[in-house]
């Protein structure tokens, strides 16, 4: 019996197939069907639909046959197989980029240390330091293994050896150098991005020299820009009894200060600028020039700030502006405070104080190589 392709024409479908199956039996294959329409001649404008059924009855001896020689071809295909994977190269398979992978790019660039000291460096890299700052922190602090001929930690603890670490490779300016017994004129300007607490930690600094040294503060302001700000100012300023000056250009700030010349500190706020935005910059630098050949400048960074983009806020404030130190906020608002770290090694800015919340003057902390090592274990927040 040989393969047989018949067509089956009519109106219903279902039926065309049982009469197909009827015919040459259950062993059948539905190769396709058609729709027709047909135009009924008394009704030109309705079409009768039909179908057409294409079915093959397939021959049971060569079917038989083919699964023979299927069978036959499949050993085939085995044999060659086999012989492919006697001669072929092992495929290397790449690890998933995930955790341990970083890791072992750190190992990598870490080779040199080991024991207690890969495991503080690590702490490090988790806190968002930047891994050559841990690299530069930490080895002050090593000495050479003799067993594996590497650098391991010779001090007792992690806090114990970071706090060396800091000692030997960050500078500090305290509380920006200010004696007791001061006899120069004094002028720190705070300069910084919006948003960073400039003029909220400038009067905690007031209140610490007035409150705990004594001295003779006076509060300028040149940010006529923010709602609210000079009012803000003002409100601290009538708190703590000194004097408090608002100005505009170069030539009234350099009159002021002439005026506060039997002021031990002169405080200058200035409105937050994007690092970005030349032109607003040039304005701050512009009024600030009338203060030049007194005034140093802090620089206010926020320590939940990006460490990549926050090198460009340091090194573009520095082309404006005569920073001498950096002055951190907003430590409550990060687990990662690796900033601490990463800026003033980078730079070479000492580093000055540390706001640790809202309230003034109690949230400020003069940083030392002891209270950095605090934040970064995490033993302080």
């Amino acid at each position: 019996m040989q393969t047989e392709i018949k067509v089956y024409e009519g109106e219903d479908l279902q039926e065309l197939i049982n009469k197909a199956k009827d015919e040459l039996g259950e062993d059948i294959k539905i190769l396709y069907y058609e729709e027709i329409f047909e135009t009924i001649w008394w009704l030109p404008f309705k079409k009768k639909k039909k179908f057409k059924l294409f079915v093959e009855k397939e021959d049971k001896q060569k079917l038989a046959k083919e699964t023979f020689n299927f069978e036959e071809i499949l050993e085939k295909v085995e044999s060659i197989v086999e012989e492919k994977l006697k001669t072929a190269v092992p495929k290397v398979i790449e690890p998933p980029p995930h955790v341990e992978v970083k890791k072992n790019i750190h190992y990598e660039q870490l080779k040199d240390f080991t024991g207690e000291a890969l495991d503080l460096i690590e702490t490090l890299l988790d806190k968002g330091v930047d891994i050559d700052v841990a690299k530069k922190v930490i080895e002050p602090a090593c000495g050479l293994d003799l067993e594996t001929g590497k650098m391991d930690l010779n001090e007792a603890t992690f806090k114990e050896a970071l706090t060396k670490g800091i000692k030997n490779t960050i500078s500090f300016s305290g509380d920006f150098n200010i004696d007791e017994n001061i006899n120069t004129f004094k002028v720190i300007a705070f300069v910084g991005p919006t948003g960073v607490g400039k003029t909220t930690n400038l009067f905690k600094i007031a209140s610490e020299f007035i409150l705990k040294k004594d001295l003779k503060v006076g509060v300028i302001s040149t940010d006529t820009f923010k709602v609210g700000a000079i009012q803000q100012a003002k409100y601290y300023a009538n708190i703590l009894n000194i004097p408090f000056f608002t100005i505009g250009d170069a030539k009234k700030l350099r009159k002021t200060l002439l005026e506060l010349a039997d002021i031990d500190i002169v405080l200058i706020d200035t409105v937050g600028r994007s690092h970005y935005d030349a032109w607003k910059l040039g304005e701050v630098k512009e009024i600030l020039r009338g203060g030049f050949d007194w005034m140093e400048a802090t620089l206010t960074i926020s320590c939940n700030y990006n460490p990549e983009e926050t090198l460009n806020i340091v090194n573009n404030f520095r082309s404006y502006f005569p920073v001498r130190s950096l002055f951190f906020t907003k430590i409550d608002e990060t687990s990662k405070p690796g900033l601490l770290l990463n800026l003033p090694v980078l730079t070479g800015l000492p580093v000055s104080y540390i706001s640790t919340g809202q309230r003034v003057p109690e949230d400020l902390e003069v940083l030392t190589p002891e209270l950095i090592a605090s934040y970064i274990l995490g033993e302080k927040r």
